[in-house]
């Protein structure tokens, strides 16, 4: 075994142990980028190609009765309001849910 390999194994048990789950890393990225933001060291652009590429990764899971692209103009809704840092998203089942799938 290698070192990094061993270094990787221990962190990937001293994330579990700790409790860290997706939405833990989630809420941690989101504040982060928050932060980083209001130190200037984020700008607007770089912020909305995050979210971008979150709504996007997001909205392939779809399911197949939602439109896609509906589906992902609201998830970037929502990742607005969450990355505002003072806005609260609500439930996930307040998101729209149409008859088609263009995916």
């Amino acid at each position: 075994m290698t070192s990094t390999y061993e270094k990787q194994k221990k962190l990937h048990f001293d994330v579990m142990n700790v409790g860290l789950r997706a939405q833990a890393t989630a809420v941690g990225f989101v504040q982060l980028c928050i932060e980083l933001q209001r130190a200037g060291v984020l700008n607007d652009a770089a912020l909305e190609r995050i979210k971008g590429a979150i709504a996007a990764d997001v909205s392939l899971a779809a399911p197949r009765a939602i439109s896609c692209e509906r589906y992902r103009s609201e998830i970037k809704d929502r990742l607005d309001h969450l990355f505002a840092g003072e806005q609260e998203v609500g439930p996930a089942d307040a998101l729209a849910f149409g008859t088609t799938a263009d995916c």
